[in-house]
């Protein structure tokens, strides 16, 4: 089974209940998940989104870059149950905003500069496929839709719940 980086874009109408209930957050998220799958969104557009298997580098290359928010674990803890590999847990409209401002200001080139793959490997970075600087080509198109994704949230002044599942 693989883990992959989850989030849910939650309206501020929504917090409250979503917050409130995880069992109704979880059935927003599976409608969203369902929906998309007919209607094929444009990721700025998408309620869900995915990174897959990347959220790992994702993380680690956004924490080196110094990113304002940990946008791919969220921030605070949403509620206490378990989504896949722990709860979701949120990131505010706030603090989607300066997630959102700091990857359209961050491309991916200047984000995988100096990045060494056998850094990746003594790092643990999942999955373990770092055996080449080409290896670090792998994410690029999972952040150009998460840039989107973000940017859309923000636009519309949406929270995230984060999840690896």
């Amino acid at each position: 089974m693989s883990m992959n980086g989850a989030y849910l874009r939650v309206r501020p109408a929504e917090l409250g209940w979503a917050l409130g209930d995880s069992a109704w957050a979880w059935s927003l998220s599976e409608a969203a998940q369902d929906l998309q799958e007919e209607s094929r969104p444009s990721p700025a557009e998408a309620r869900h989104f995915t990174t897959h298997k990347t959220w790992h580098l994702l993380a680690f290359l956004t924490r080196r870059a110094g990113f304002p928010v940990d946008l791919v674990h969220g921030e605070e803890p949403a509620f206490t149950d378990d989504w896949g590999y722990g709860p979701p847990r949120l990131l505010t409209p706030a603090q989607v905003a300066l997630a959102a401002d700091a990857l359209h200001r961050t491309p991916y080139d200047q984000l995988i500069r100096g990045v060494d793959p056998g850094e990746l490997t003594r790092a643990e970075i999942y999955p373990q496929i770092w055996d080449s600087p080409a290896s670090l080509e792998w994410a690029r198109d999972f952040y150009t839709a998460l840039v989107a994704f973000f940017g859309g949230a923000a636009s519309a002044g949406d929270a995230l719940l984060v999840w690896i599942d």
